[in-house]
C-alpha cells in the first residue's frame, strides 16, 4: 500500500501534472502547424516547382521509376525522400518560431508584471560621512 501512495504523490505532483498538459497541448499544435505547413504553405512552393506534390519528390534507390507516388516507390524499395525532409524541416522551422515568439510574450508579461525593484535607502552614517568627506575637499 505504501508503494501505492507514493505513486500517487508522485503522478498527483505539479511538475508531473503541467508536463502532460504541455505534452497534449504540443501535440495538438504540432498538428495545426503541419496542417498549416501541408495546406497553406506547400501548396504555393509546389506550384513554383511545377504543380507536384512536393512530398512525392524523392531518388529511387533501388531502381524504381520515377513515376510512382512516394509510397509505392518505398514499397518497392529504398528512396532518398527529400521532398518529405523538406516539408517536414519547414514544419519545425515554423513551430519553432512560433514557440520562440510565445516564449517571449510570456517572458515580456512576467517582466512587466514584476514590481520595480526599491531603491537603495543609503544608510544616514554613510550620508553624514560623505558630507564630510566633501567639507574637506572643500
Amino acid at each position: 500500500m505504501a508503494m501505492m501512495q507514493e505513486f500517487k504523490q508522485f503522478a498527483m505532483r505539479g511538475n508531473v501534472v503541467d508536463l502532460a498538459v504541455g505534452i497534449i497541448i504540443g501535440s495538438a499544435f504540432g498538428k495545426i502547424v503541419a496542417s498549416l505547413v501541408e495546406d497553406i504553405v506547400m501548396p504555393p512552393i509546389s506550384k513554383l516547382f511545377g504543380g507536384l506534390d512536393f512530398a512525392n519528390y524523392y531518388l529511387p534507390l533501388n531502381n524504381q521509376g520515377m513515376h510512382l507516388t512516394l509510397i509505392e516507390a518505398k514499397k518497392a524499395g529504398a528512396v532518398f525522400a527529400y521532398g518529405n525532409f523538406i516539408t517536414i524541416l519547414i514544419n519545425f522551422i515554423i513551430l519553432a518560431f512560433i514557440i520562440f515568439q510565445m516564449v517571449r510574450l510570456v517572458n515580456k508579461a512576467r517582466s512587466s508584471n514584476e514590481p520595480a525593484p526599491a531603491p537603495v535607502i543609503t544608510p544616514e552614517e554613510i550620508v553624514l560621512l560623505r558630507e564630510i568627506r566633501d567639507s574637506l575637499k572643500k
